[in-house]
């Protein structure tokens, strides 16, 4: 300790000796020596309180130590004489298990007291809905908020009451059952005392309050239900059908039970053939009865439900509505036992399926029923067999490969006939006329089809037809995919292997390689061969429009506009409409699904295939038509009578003799041009005409004027030899047609005819001040006068060296 003390009194003097060296470092530091311990003096007295301070508050602390040791050390003692226990541990242990005890007795006493407010409400509405039902309204649906107050705990409460839960949802649904039944059968004779189902309902005074006061009991009873289940259907907008109101549940019954009596036996009305049958009766119940409800139920519903959420939903707050809602059941009891029996049977289910989607239709169109979705239609029946029953992929299987056209009872009668789309496209085809073409079908200046191509477009529109009515996106696509662009593609396949036989039997290679008969060859040679063209055209152009008609048709664009909608959205390409994915679509619809243009329709590619078959096809047609006039014109190319003939300047074409040897090739181009003119529609005529002349007009140019010199009465012939040819296409094409498609050849002829000096001009020939030898002399001497001169002759189409070539043929020049 003394050691200790000594070490600490010399760090205290080095401590101060280091704070006199550091505040006394000149001798100008000792003039505030008196400031300097006055400071020292103010830290002291500081220092002093601070310890105080500090000892104080130990000595708190420390009696607050004691007293909790105190107080921990009787808390024990108590502990140990309540729990009888021998350490403070286990005594703490045994407190708990008290404390648990005792909350367990608090839920338990909440149960009893529960069950006791259960059981009292349930007597008190057993003892008065016998005496007077009105009364036990009242303490049932306290039951019935309890009941649902108790459900919305479970999930903050973690589920720890179920058995309680189910106890009193029980107990309320077994009540309300047992006051269900009362107020039927109370509401029940009051319906007997109206004659109710019968068409003259008495509805005296007496009657009507009695009836009205039931509806009210039936519908009080039933709110809060409707309440509860309106909330779950907004949560989830796909959920199950809308309850039926009570009063009408129990107005339908007798409806019901005269259904099954016609419907449900061995009655005449109920056959599998005439499902048409059990559906138009629902549609007379709503008939005969929708007056007297909306007069006397919906006033009712308004002044029920106009305060509530459930005014606005229709199958609540309107009596049609309702009224449907109610007998919808009964049909679908009906479909469950229909549909079995007629899967066996295509044509029954076909039939059948289509007469629900016009049922649906009727309902959802003429009676504005929305089934309770204002947002969007009501799906129909249909769809619920279609797609919530999976019959769709039986359906489109019967409505593409069906084999039977009728089915027994319903052959007599032609509005009954059930469109089995491909194998009716296989009669259409298989049909001996299919393949003549139609000249009365379509406007007399239209291309004309074939039977085929009509029919096929009718059938194709029925189709269409059955299935536009379809609530579902992706069936009504696959009834385009499978089914109608699948028989477009069939009818396309068999129009080009028409037009590949064409080539193979008129070519010699494959004439020689596949040994063609005689026979078949004839079929495609002259009028035979150009009919058979002609057919494959007309059919492609008129299906070509009818797709162009289709694709701005309501129901294609609004179809479109989905697909378009839904393969943007599609970021996996897979899916877009069932099994389809975006590149299956794609494939038999258009290249532009999925892209941001706006141009596009379902029928681009099948179009656009139809377009490619009509162009090449108005090609071979050309090609067929090229080959036969040049055939028949070929005799003429060897004749050369044009400078021997008389050379007299004055001769007339017009009064010249048509060359022999032009007879036949006049004689088929007239016959072609006539064909063509009933056949083609006046634009594609002409196409193919313009293609015509400017053939023969090569024909002319190389074969005739280009290889023989002429004289004026020459020129003179060949004039009026071109111009019987000119005169054959002006009488099927139009007035001044012929020439139009050989001005070329029209205006080298001008040059031929050209009148020595002092010989008179014919018509449309040069004026008298322009003759054959000015014109040379014009024409040779510079290209500038060569043009003047062409321009005074009205030459457009020839170039200076083409005219001058012409001008060389004449004889006189020659000479």
């Amino acid at each position: 300790m003394t050691a200790r003390s000594g070490s600490s009194k010399e760090d205290l003097s080095v401590r101060v000796e280091d704070y006199l060296n550091d505040k006394l470092q000149t001798s100008a530091d000792l003039e505030n020596i008196d400031t300097l311990l006055k400071t020292l003096e103010e830290a002291e007295k500081t220092l002093e309180k601070a310890t105080f301070a500090a000892e104080s508050h130990s000595a708190r602390v420390y009696e607050q130590a004691q007293s909790f040791k105190r107080q921990q050390a009787d808390i024990d003692r108590r502990l140990l004489i309540v729990t009888r226990s021998e350490t403070s541990d286990d005594a703490i242990r045994n407190f708990d298990s008290n404390t648990e005890q005792l909350r367990r007795l608090d839920v338990a006493k909440g149960y009893i007291e529960v069950l006791a407010e259960v059981d009292a409400l349930e007597n008190e509405a057993r003892k008065n809905f016998k005496a007077s039902p009105q009364a036990a309204l009242a303490p049932y649906l306290r039951l019935q908020r309890v009941a649902t107050a108790l459900k919305e705990a479970q999930p903050a409460a973690e589920d720890a009451t179920p058995h309680l839960v189910d106890h009193v949802d029980r107990t309320t649904r077994t009540l309300w059952g047992q006051m269900k039944d009362a107020f039927a059968s109370e509401f029940e004779r009051t319906l007997e005392r109206m004659q109710w189902p019968s068409k003259n309902v008495q509805m005296t005074e007496g009657v009507e309050k009695e009836w009205t006061a039931g509806v009210g009991k039936l519908l009080d009873l039933q709110e809060p239900e409707l309440k509860a289940e309106n909330s779950q259907a907004g949560a989830s907008p796909d959920g199950s059908q809308p309850l039926v109101l009570l009063p009408l549940e129990v107005m339908v019954k007798p409806l019901e039970l005269r259904f099954k009596y016609h419907f449900d036996g061995d009655r005449p009305t109920n056959k599998l053939d005439k499902p048409e049958y059990f559906l138009s009766h629902v549609v007379s119940i709503l008939n005969t009865y929708d007056e007297f409800f909306a007069l006397y139920l919906q006033p009712i519903l308004r002044g029920h439900f106009q305060r509530s959420n459930l005014a606005f939903t229709s199958v609540y707050i309107d009596s049609t509505s309702a009224l449907i809602t109610a007998l919808l059941p009964m049909l679908r009891r009906k479909i469950a036992t229909f549909l079995p029996r007629v899967s066996g049977q295509p044509q029954l289910l076909s039939h059948f399926i289509h007469e629900l989607i016009a049922f649906d239709v009727s309902i959802r169109d003429e009676w504005a029923y929305d089934n309770s979705n204002s947002l969007e239609a009501w799906r129909g029946l249909a769809w619920e067999v279609l797609v919530k029953q999976d019959w769709f992929g039986a359906w489109l299987h019967v409505e593409k490969d069906c084999k039977k056209l009728l089915h027994p009872g319903i052959v007599n009668n032609p509005t009954n006939v059930i469109v089995v789309a491909l194998s009716r496209y296989q009669t259409i085809i298989d049909d001996q006329g299919s393949g003549d073409i139609d000249y009365d079908s379509v406007d007399p200046g239209a291309t004309k089809p074939t039977n085929a191509a009509i029919r096929v477009n009718d059938l194709l529109e029925t189709i269409t037809d059955r299935y536009r009515p379809l609530s579902s996106f992706s069936q009504k696509l696959r009834f385009l995919i499978d089914i109608q662009i699948a028989i477009f593609d069939k009818l396309h396949a068999r129009l080009h292997g028409s037009l590949e036989a064409y080539f193979t039997l008129t070519s010699s290679i494959a004439r020689t390689v596949q040994g063609v008969s005689k026979e078949d060859q004839a079929e495609v040679q002259g009028l035979g061969g150009l009919e058979r063209l002609c057919r494959i055209y007309g059919s492609a152009e008129y299906l070509e429009k009818k797709m162009q008609d289709w694709s701005d048709d309501v129901f294609f664009l609004e179809l479109w506009d989905e697909l378009q909608d839904r393969a943007r959205k599609n970021t996996t390409g897979k899916g877009l409409a069932g099994p389809m994915s975006l590149e299956d679509v794609a494939d038999r619809t258009s290249s532009n699904v999925g892209s941001e243009e706006d141009s596009g329709g379902l029928f681009d590619e099948t179009a656009g295939a139809y377009r490619r078959l009509r162009v090449r096809t108005e090609g071979v047609i050309e090609d067929m038509l090229i080959r036969d006039i040049r055939d028949t014109l070929r005799p003429y190319s060897r004749i050369n009578p044009w400078s021997s003939l008389s050379s007299d300047s004055s001769s007339n074409s017009a009064s010249l003799a048509l060359t022999a040897e032009l007879d036949t090739g006049i004689q088929q181009l007239d016959s072609y041009l006539s064909f063509l003119s009933e056949v083609l529609a006046i634009a594609p005529l002409r196409r193919v005409a313009r293609q015509l002349a400017l053939s023969i007009q090569t024909f002319f140019w190389d074969s005739v004027l280009m290889r023989n010199s002429f004289s004026v009465s020459g020129g003179a012939q060949l004039a009026r030899d071109v111009d019987a040819i000119w005169n054959v296409m002006d009488r099927y094409l139009g007035q001044g047609q012929g020439a139009t498609g050989m001005r070329k050849l029209k205006e080298a002829l001008l040059l031929l005819t050209l009148p020595v000096a002092e010989s008179k001009p014919e018509e449309n020939q040069a004026s008298e001040s322009v003759d054959l030898w000015e014109v040379e002399s014009r024409l040779f001497s510079s290209n500038e006068s060569g043009r003047e001169v062409m321009d005074e002759l009205g030459l457009e189409v020839l170039g200076e060296s083409e005219a001058r070539n012409v001008l060389a043929r004449r004889v006189e020049l020659g000479n």
